[in-house]
């Protein structure tokens, strides 16, 4: 026991606190110990099988099952937190009780002034404990027991034991409602995920229909009208049931567990790969706008945007190894990169963000990871042999995302967004994220092809991607400060200690499409193309020496560029480009091909004459430079509708003015006639 001084100087004997002392017994590790002595933080202990043992005091508390025997427990602390949000009439009455709980304990109120003397009844010196709390029972007119509960509750709990209890309780969001009512509101909540936003009326409606088709009509007791509304309130908390149906699915497809970030200590540890459609619309070679995709690999630990692929049609299986190549190979290795660049400056419509000697110095300045570990999607461009078989001759492990889980791949995801903010909403054509905030007859201001679009991305990318702060990325010693991908990139790698080594240019051929091909006199054909050069003079007519082949030879080729391919010949590779390239001089991919193939065709030529296609492939690069022409397109599209529909039998006279429509509707006409040929033309004259 410890004595404690009244204000009268006379000592009074209080309850001592929960102490440890030497002869107590304890329960530890499941047995029950008696403490033989205490010597600093260690505390002995002798098993009742009579083992000694020596413990330290913080581990010996510290432990679960560790309990004083025949103590009371220690007093629980205030929750001050659920004491702020009581009524202050509650919490009023509280500290009353407490003030009569400290008189019943002390003989005075804790606001007594130095030298009180404690009222009749209530000195400790001459009554007892349970004549003082019989004097209060008295004063305040209630049961001895209930001072009795009052102060048992309140040294054990504070001021929070003295509170009314029944202004703590928490009531459910549902009320009295039946139980089977809240189940249909929960199912038809359920239901509302994926359906299009409706109002609460439409929900209560689903929600009586579905009480009475289960359990019967006027079984389950439905509450008012304005209860019910309540009751749909209270439940569809959180889950934006009666508003914007994007965020209704995203809310519902949000995993369960927690949201934990993803941690890289070293470049390549983690590459995530994911595609969208780019926010901004581009110019096809036909001249019609359409959105482009986007496929981009960012390294989780420096944000780098490893490679960045765009189409204006969804992704193929050969564009995931093709980022692959662009991802390992830096762009200055790659064959035939420098006089790509220099021929894609000569096709620009508007002056480039960097010249030339300028964007390959970048270029070799950015940084190449090469990725222990990728993470995609299901789509089939990721799962497909073509990736995967490139993946595990790289040593790259592939692990795939979850079906409906964005999470996995959240650096990519808000790389995507940081791409539409920095990049892309500067740009001509710009759509915005969502219809809500699309301008008006955004397609007339597109004026960026694919290939021009890819330029522009890859050297905003070098210039301004990697050389601008993240707010990601932080400096260890200086935390405030934020880095750029490339400054990380140089600090995780003289952490490492190692330099992963890159790729060469023959590498980067061998992860392009294969065609097997023989090489005649005239050259290589391929897609009614035709590739010749003077290295290939050795070769004509022979045979490759791979019988599995007969004899064919490799040949590989960039789907993104067509106007080269390669040759795999015992003494190495040979670069073999295109006869009609001064035809054409542009960039074109194989879709841009196919595409003026089919033209070709429409306007009766042969497709497979490559001259001819040759030439409307320039026709179409040519009018891509100045955008699209939606209105002929349009006229042309209701010319061929009305065209569809059967007219009767003109008469002489109105046969005669029909004559002479073409010359009201141009673009019919000239559509009819095809290509202009100047040679046929003169032959014709003369």
């Amino acid at each position: 026991m410890r004595r404690r001084w009244c204000l009268r100087g006379l000592p009074v004997v209080a309850e001592r606190g929960a102490v440890l002392r030497p002869g107590d017994w304890i329960t530890y590790d499941n047995e029950d110990h008696q403490v033989v002595g205490l010597a600093g933080t260690s505390v002995r202990l002798r098993s009742q099988a009579g083992v000694e043992s020596v413990v330290l005091a913080s581990h010996l508390m510290a432990a679960p099952d560790f309990a004083v025997t025949g103590t009371e427990p220690l007093p629980a602390l205030e929750p001050s937190g659920l004491l702020g949000t009581l009524p202050d009439s509650v919490r009023e009455a509280a500290r009353e009780w407490e003030r009569h709980m400290v008189e019943v304990e002390t003989g005075l109120p804790p606001d007594a002034v130095a030298g009180s003397e404690p009222r009749p009844g209530y000195d400790p010196a001459a009554f007892s404990l349970m004549e003082r709390m019989a004097a209060k029972a008295s004063e305040l007119g209630v049961t001895v027991r209930t001072v009795q509960s009052r102060r048992s509750r309140y040294v054990q709990q504070g001021l929070w034991g003295l509170v009314d209890q029944r202004a703590t309780r928490t009531w459910e969001a549902t009320g009295r409602a039946d139980a089977r009512l809240v189940a249909a509101v929960q199912e038809v909540l359920d239901t509302e995920t994926h359906t299009s936003t409706g109002t609460r009326s439409r929900l209560i409606r689903r929600v009586v229909k579905l009480v009475e088709a289960t359990h019967g009509e006027g079984v389950v007791p439905l509450p008012s009208q304005r209860t019910l509304y309540k009751l749909v309130d209270a439940l569809s908390t959180g889950r934006h049931t009666f508003g914007s149906a994007v965020t209704r699915r995203q809310t519902a497809n949000r995993p369960q567990g927690p949201f934990t970030p993803t941690f890289a200590d070293r470049p390549g540890e983690q590459v995530q790969i994911d595609s969208t459609p780019l926010d901004v619309m581009v110019v096809l070679d036909s001249g019609l706008t359409v959105r482009a995709d986007l496929t981009i690999a960012v390294d989780v630990a420096t944000r780098t945007i490893c490679a960045a692929v765009l189409r204006p049609v969804g992704t193929k299986a050969v564009d995931a190894s093709l980022l692959l190549a662009r991802m390992l190979v830096p762009e200055p290795m790659r064959p035939g990169w420098s006089a790509s660049l220099r021929m894609a400056a000569s096709r620009m419509p508007h002056r480039r963000l960097l010249d030339v000697d300028t964007r390959m110095e970048q270029a070799a300045a950015k940084p190449v990871i090469v990725p222990d570990t990728v993470v995609i999607d299901g789509g089939k461009v990721f799962i497909s042999d073509t990736f995967i078989r490139a993946c595990e001759r790289l040593g790259i492990s592939v692990q795939r995302a979850r079906p409906r889980t964005p999470t996995d791949k959240a650096i990519a995801e808000a790389t995507f967004s940081s791409i539409n903010t920095l990049f892309t909403q500067h740009l001509a054509g710009y759509t915005g994220r969502d219809v809500s905030r699309r301008g008006e007859r955004v397609e007339d201001r597109a004026v960026w092809t694919v290939p021009e679009l890819q330029d522009l991305l890859d050297e905003w990318l070098l210039a301004g991607w990697q050389a601008r702060p993240h707010s990601a990325l932080r400096d260890p010693f200086r935390p405030k400060r934020a880095i750029s991908p490339n400054d990380k990139y140089t600090s995780l790698v003289a952490a490492c200690g190692y330099l992963p080594l890159v790729l060469r240019g023959e590498d980067y051929l061998e992860l392009l499409p294969v065609a097997w091909r023989a090489i005649n006199d005239y050259g290589i054909q391929i897609s009614y193309r035709t590739y010749d050069c003077p290295d290939l003079g050795p070769h004509r007519r022979e045979h490759s020496g791979i019988t599995a082949k007969r004899g064919l030879w490799e040949v590989h080729y960039d789907p993104y560029d067509l106007s080269q391919v390669f040759v795999r010949t015992t003494h190495g590779w040979i670069t073999v480009p295109w006869t009609q390239w001064p035809l054409v001089n542009a960039p074109f991919a194989d879709f841009t091909w196919q595409h003026a193939r089919r033209l070709a065709a429409e306007a009766g030529l042969d497709d497979t004459n490559e001259t001819a296609v040759a030439r409307v492939l320039d026709g179409l690069l040519t009018r891509a430079e100045h955008g699209p022409d939606t209105r002929s397109a349009k006229v042309a599209a209701r010319t061929r509708t009305v065209r569809t529909i059967p007219t009767p039998a003109a008469a002489p006279e109105t046969e005669h003015r029909t004559e002479s429509a073409p010359a009201v509707l141009p673009s019919v006409a000239v559509a009819e006639f095809g290509i202009f040929d100047a040679h046929a033309e003169a032959e014709r004259w003369l």
